[in-house]
């Protein structure tokens, strides 16, 4: 072995944790319950606070009501039973400026945990009791007699007996061990300069053993746009895979379709329409498939951008596909493509009248029969022009004459495998061209997030509301006083001739109880607050006739209420309605409230969202909805509010992989990272001359997530 090459993640990694001092049988035993099996793993343990010696508050600095985290020696613990049969654990602790008394309330552990003589960190709110400083609860970190300026703070595990210190021991003994080889960097020399970022092992040293605040500022920041270029590298090489590997059809963007179908809409497009098509044809014109995210919130016209991506493909002789997640929305959106389409002739010199009509088909399992053959036999020899469906459209028996387009509803509903399916049905008998696929999603997804999880889509977003769209007012609900108010609201606007959904909330994760729930409600209303209201009922257990039975009753306005699950969530569009009532809405997430919210407003007359709780405070979440209408805004929130990790956790390993990178605070280190992995994945495709990082991509991503790269 070359002892002075420089030791690589994947040696590190093949070390086990037991090659360090002090880690035995037993210790590593715990460490692997713990996640820790290798050193790499060991060195990957990030310390989660530090405590600065050289400027943590003393106890005669506290300020009596602020958070303040202060170092202190235990001095005595006692532990006594109070009314109730609980445990309360006074702890006296001083730093030589002053005495601090921590309570603790059951939580007899502590007793055991806090011998006289520990050194520890709190945490928390001082006051002042009988004379003296408390803190009640604080978060109490072990700290050892760690003497440095600095002190790193690990995760602990009371349960396996992990203490912060025998962690930052190990970790400063293995930082130690691959000091005389040092630890090979996988990024450019040249790129590491320009983006100012410290080597790796200065890194490592700077995130456990830091001299001072700086340092640590400056380990984390290179340490952080490693994990994001790791994930931008894999995203940028897959894009660029597909596109090398793949070839589309070059649409004609422009022509006597597309001019008839803007000349034939009821409105002007909005900017941001305009700026998303542009962006849209523009790929359309090239020949490598296009694979775009549009992103827009409830209402902002994605529907029109849709329509005009797919008339794209038919203009050229080619057909269009419309891909929706339930049989609910396909129907709807079958339903308003047909609206916007109703008329329109393509241009065709084979006809003699020189334009047929356009032909625009349903398929979903609920199509049968002769029309099931007729939709099948259409799209095999390409009369049908677009077609529209759920995933029925990649069952075996369909096959396309030639699929130039295909949008895809609602993507995160799908899993890539039915994406790729669609694309394999395409691709089947003569066509030797890949569809341009466009995803569209209704749920806002912060910028960081979309780059991260989608970064191997390009993005566009539609940011503003058509005209005529009036803003929804929305009013938290509680208590018999407001609810009382609210469902005489819901009557008012009844008599003037307009609708209401009301919502009710899962209130477990069970369809029986959620029905239970749905149908309890219904009863309830059409007897009391309601009574004399057609009131309908509309659940995920129905029957798909019965569900299309009811919703052709509301949107026909035989029903004047419809009591619903949240089936409604999606695609239901009936611009009659103008008031919204969640029951319970502090059980549903932000995402889903603003969908919901999104069912009401979409006609010329003011809307009203009820977002009723029987909390006696809104919460985060139903204030963040009542304070925006805004669903870019309110994905900010929710990010903040439920942290990166449920976002992220939906992706495959490697990307849920973030411990230091955040979503909130990194834009601009993860817009560096997304620039230089195209950089590197564009001058060397299949990262030949990058072994080091190929290595490392290799070692910390799954072999699924591989597959798409570096085939060639």
């Amino acid at each position: 072995m070359d002892v002075a090459r420089p030791l690589t993640y994947r040696e590190l990694a093949e070390l086990s944790v037991e090659r360090i001092k002090g880690v035995g049988e037993k210790r590593k035993d715990a460490l692997e319950n713990f996640g820790i099996s290798s050193v790499l793993d060991l060195l990957q343990t990030y310390p989660r606070r530090w405590v600065d010696r050289t400027n943590e508050a003393r106890i005669a600095d506290v300020v009596v009501g602020v958070d303040a985290m202060v170092l202190v020696e235990v001095r005595s613990v006692v532990s006594r039973r109070i009314k109730g049969n609980r445990v309360m654990v006074n702890v006296n602790t001083g730093d030589g400026t002053g005495r601090l008394s921590l309570t603790f309330f059951n939580q007899p552990w502590r007793e055991k945990q806090l011998k006289t003589g520990a050194q520890i960190a709190v945490f928390g709110k001082p006051e002042m009791y009988r004379g003296h400083l408390q803190m009640t609860n604080p978060v109490v970190d072990l700290v050892g007699d760690r003497t440095g300026r600095i002190v790193p703070i690990y995760p602990q595990s009371e349960k396996s007996k992990l203490h912060s210190w025998d962690i930052a021991a190990w970790v400063e003994s293995a930082l130690n061990k691959c000091e005389p080889r040092g630890v090979a960097d996988p990024m450019p020399t040249d790129l590491l300069q320009r983006l100012d970022l410290v080597d790796r092992l200065t890194a490592l040293r700077g995130i456990h053993l830091p001299d001072a605040m700086p340092m640590r500022d400056m380990a984390r920041r290179r340490l952080a746009f490693d994990e994001v270029f790791r994930v931008q590298t894999m995203l940028v090489g897959r894009k660029r895979a597909l596109e090398h590997e793949s070839k589309a059809v070059a649409h004609r963007i422009t022509g006597s379709l597309i001019n008839r179908f803007v000349a034939s809409l009821p409105f002007p497009l909005t900017k941001a329409q305009k700026r998303v098509v542009e962006e849209i044809t523009s790929d359309l014109a090239k020949p490598t498939p296009m694979h775009r995210l549009l992103q827009g919130d409830v209402g902002s016209g994605k529907t029109v951008v849709s329509v005009w991506t797919l008339l794209c493909a038919v203009q050229g002789g080619f057909q269009g596909a419309l891909m929706a997640p339930t049989e609910v929305l396909a129907e709807q959106h079958h339903t308003s493509v047909s609206t916007l389409l109703d008329g329109l002739m393509v241009p065709d010199d084979a006809n003699l009248f020189g334009d047929r009509p356009l032909q625009v088909r349903l398929l979903t399992n609920k199509v049968s029969g002769e029309s099931r053959r007729a939709v099948l036999a259409g799209l095999a020899d390409g009369t049908v022009d677009i077609v529209i469906g759920t995933h029925a459209l990649i069952q075996e028996a369909v096959e396309f004459k030639h699929l130039g387009v295909a949008v895809i509803d609602e993507q995160h509903r799908f899993g890539v495998e039915q994406r790729a399916a669609l694309r394999e049905r395409a691709m089947r008998g003569t066509q030797d061209t890949m569809p341009d696929v466009l995803s569209m999603t209704a749920t806002p997804i912060p910028r960081t997030a979309a780059m991260t999880v989608y970064g191997d889509l390009d993005v566009s977003v539609i940011d503003e509301l058509p005209p005529g769209r009036t803003p929804i007012k929305t009013k938290w609900v509680n208590g018999p006083l407001m609810e009382s108010a609210m469902w005489a609201h819901v009557r008012e606007h009844i008599e003037r001739g307009e609708q209401a959904y009301v919502v009710c909330s899962l209130i477990e994760e069970s369809e029986k109880l959620e029905v239970a729930s749905a149908e309890e409600t219904h009863m309830r209303l059409s007897t009391s607050e309601l009574k004399g209201l057609r009131v309908g009922l509309l659940h995920g257990r129905m029957k798909s006739d019965e569900k299309e039975a009811v919703m052709t009753s509301f949107r026909n306005r035989e029903l004047d209420v419809l009591v619903a699950t949240t089936v409604i969530e999606v695609g239901v569009d009936v611009p009659n309605s103008t008031t919204m009532v969640v029951l319970d809405a502090d059980r549903f997430g932000i995402a889903q409230l603003h969908q919901l919210r999104g069912r009401v407003g979409r006609g010329a007359v003011a809307s009203t969202c009820f977002l009723q709780t029987a909390a006696d405070e809104p919460g985060p979440r139903v204030e963040a909805l009542v304070d925006s209408t805004n669903g870019f805004e309110l994905a900010e929130v929710d990010l903040a509010l439920r942290g990166e990790g449920t976002l992220m956790g939906a992706a495959q390993k490697g990307r849920s992989d973030l411990k230091l990178a955040s979503l909130q605070r990194d834009l601009d280190l993860i817009q560096q990272a997304r620039d230089a992995a195209f950089e590197v994945i564009d001058s060397d495709p299949t990262l030949s001359r990058h072994p080091l990082l190929r290595d490392e991509l290799d070692l910390l991503f799954s072999q699924e997530e591989e597959e798409f790269l570096f085939r060639g």
